[in-house]
């Protein structure tokens, strides 16, 4: 990671982008939070090229321990975060929420976020997840490989439609394809649950216009900005120009369109996902609304999420936290579930 003084200098560059902008700061909706002994096999699986990298080289910019991240994410004025974090396997993402309460307790303007795989009694701990103040969830079906319209997910999808609480989902085929990646299976999904509240991690990329079809049929689908349009993407997954006038405001999605970054998973600077959006000439009410107003909007007042004014309106520390008070797991040494080894499959996305 970046010396200090190169930090100071990054977050003064993203400061004055949404300062310029007139805004109170950015509500980003794709960073990237999960147990450290977790996240450090997820770097060791970019380190090492995994397949589903798509053998690109991907350094990451921001290795360091989560306090610091987390004050780095402060200093640009991120007002508003998530905790993506996601299973590979049966079994893990239950212990993923249970941690995912803790963090939410000790990081109020981070978005209480949780996930969910297709297992039995996926539906109990979605539901559960819930009670505890769940925000946000996170789908990964290309890390996770398995289908989106699995039967026994749909009970779940059930209840996050009622429930009205977005699901952050990267099922498109980028960097590298998985069986179930791509519009159709997700499509089955929305066709089921059209209210269900999906935001399309990386704009859907490369499937981008399949992507932006099902956001036009179904008014509750939206997208992130995850490293889209980034010169690190266009070299693999070039968004395609012709659809631009797709995301304006007044005649697209603009209203739908959310800034995701990544963090801290990315091979580049925080502030060029954000140079990236205003170079692509779509005004600045376009931005402010991207980087604030529509995930505030989503979410609640973004201006609420700092740890000193308390965190989100109805965000509080949730009840039924972890015993201990964030005390690890028993099991692993660093807190992973009983009898279970650390994941080794990991793509962040």
């Amino acid at each position: 990671m970046a010396d200090r003084a190169e930090a100071g200098d990054e977050a003064e560059d993203v400061r004055r982008f949404w300062e310029g902008l007139g805004l109170p700061g950015l509500v980003d909706v794709h960073t990237h939070f999960m147990p450290e002994s977790v996240l450090r096999k997820v770097w060791a699986y970019f380190d090492g090229l995994g397949p589903l990298t798509g053998g690109v080289e991907w350094p990451i910019t921001y290795r360091a321990e989560e306090s610091e991240r987390l004050g780095l994410l402060r200093d640009f004025g991120v007002r508003t975060f998530t905790a993506m974090l996601y299973p590979h396997k049966p079994g893990m993402a239950e212990w993923l929420n249970q941690w995912a309460v803790d963090f939410a307790r000790r990081t109020p303007d981070c978005l209480h976020t949780a996930t969910l795989f297709p297992e039995p009694g996926v539906a109990a701990y979605v539901r559960k997840a819930l009670d505890d103040g769940a925000r946000v969830f996170k789908a990964h079906v290309q890390v996770g490989a398995y289908d989106p319209a699995d039967e026994l997910l749909d009970p779940a999808w059930g209840l996050l439609a009622e429930a009205g609480t977005p699901v952050v989902i990267h099922c498109g085929s980028g960097p590298a394809p998985g069986k179930y990646t791509g519009p159709e299976p997700i499509g089955r999904v929305l066709a089921r649950h059209p209210r269900l509240r999906l935001v399309f991690a990386h704009m859907g990329m490369p499937e981008y216009e399949d992507f932006l079809d099902l956001a036009e049929r179904f008014g509750e689908v939206r997208l992130d900005t995850t490293m889209a349009f980034t010169d690190f993407s266009e070299e693999f997954a070039p968004f395609p120009r012709r659809a631009l006038p797709r995301l304006a405001r007044l005649s697209g999605l603009g209203d739908r369109i959310l800034l995701g970054t990544d963090f801290p998973n990315i091979p580049y600077p925080y502030v060029h996902q954000l140079r990236v959006l205003e170079r692509l000439g779509l005004g600045d009410e376009w931005l402010r609304a991207v980087c604030h107003d529509n995930g505030a909007r989503l979410f609640g007042p973004s201006d609420a999420a700092r740890p000193s004014d308390g965190g989100l309106p109805g965000d509080g520390p949730p009840s039924g936290g972890l015993p201990g008070d964030g005390a690890p797991s028993r099991g692993l040494p660093g807190g992973g579930p009983p009898g279970q080894e650390l994941p080794g499959e990991e793509l962040s996305g």
